[in-house]
């Protein structure tokens, strides 16, 4: 097998996991969630990246170091006293420190897994951190609109025209009236922003660490903004349809596992078109 081949294929599985992981721990099993993040870490450790010269933060300094110490050990302490658990934000800001630790180390293999690490939590911070957290701030409406006007309304009109009657109840709600009554709240989670947080984050990632130039890497990230865009419509779709004729409890079956699976695929898509045209 080819070093280019077999990269790919660490990618693509690397992809898979951490939009699992993402999933699972916001909606499933946070064990699984845990599990598929200790292994896509080990696997990032198998990736043969070509380029991994010092560049801004990632140079060789004590204080990136001690950031990094602080940053693991502020938000474990924070969750600990408060007896929360470790949610998708907090997993990813861990990484992210331990990112930065990681990248002061002399071992070639934490190193590498390190600097990839450390592009893909900060871009899913940084992001995270804008919608949810400074949006709320300044009271702008962004999330319940995008969950009402892009989500919600698009998936249940195309059931609809399907025949399946779907009643809109509130700003992110449908009422499902088939094998049971149930409704349906569409917000947090599925409206697919934390994968799609998380796919910008690895592509920025790659292209950065992999020297893509300026307009692939950002065709490259509209590209996949767009069809994470479309497979979380055709995932929600999914969904309504699972409740209508099969009941609460496959829709929730449903719910867990097939979004970050469907992802995956679309993210393990658009890699593959990176590594073709790299």
């Amino acid at each position: 097998m080819g070093n280019e081949t077999k990269n790919l294929i660490l990618i693509l599985l690397v992809l898979a996991l951490f939009t699992g992981m993402a999933v699972e721990i916001s909606e499933g099993s946070t064990v699984v969630g845990v599990v598929l993040f200790l292994v896509s870490v080990f696997l990032l450790t198998r990736i043969d990246f070509k380029n991994l010269g010092d560049s801004g933060l990632l140079k060789k300094s004590k204080t990136c170091f001690v950031v990094g110490a602080f940053i693991v050990a502020a938000d474990l302490a924070y969750n600990f006293k408060n007896g929360g658990e470790l949610g998708t934000l907090d997993v990813m800001t861990v990484f992210f420190g331990a990112s930065l630790v990681g990248t002061q180390l002399q071992n070639p293999q934490i190193n590498r897994v390190s600097r990839f690490g450390a592009y893909i939590s900060s871009v899913f911070v940084i992001l995270y951190l804008i919608f949810y957290t400074m949006f709320a701030f300044f009271n702008i409406d962004f999330l319940h609109k995008f969950d009402h006007y892009f989500i919600l309304l698009p998936t249940v009109g195309v059931l609809n025209l399907a025949g399946i009657p779907l009643e809109v109840v509130a700003t992110e709600t449908v009422r499902i009236s088939g094998v049971e009554e149930m409704t349906l709240v569409i917000g947090g989670p599925c409206s697919g922003l934390y994968s799609m947080f998380l796919l910008i984050g690895i592509v920025f990632g790659y292209s950065r660490i992999e020297n893509l130039n300026k307009n692939k890497t950002l065709m490259m990230l509209g590209f996949c903004v767009l069809v994470a865009y479309i497979s979380n419509l055709f995932r929600v779709v999914v969904l309504y349809f699972t409740a209508y004729m099969y009941g609460q409890e496959a829709m929730m079956l449903v719910h867990t596992h097939l979004g970050w699976i469907i992802f995956a695929v679309v993210a393990a898509f658009i890699m593959y078109l990176i590594e073709l045209k790299s």
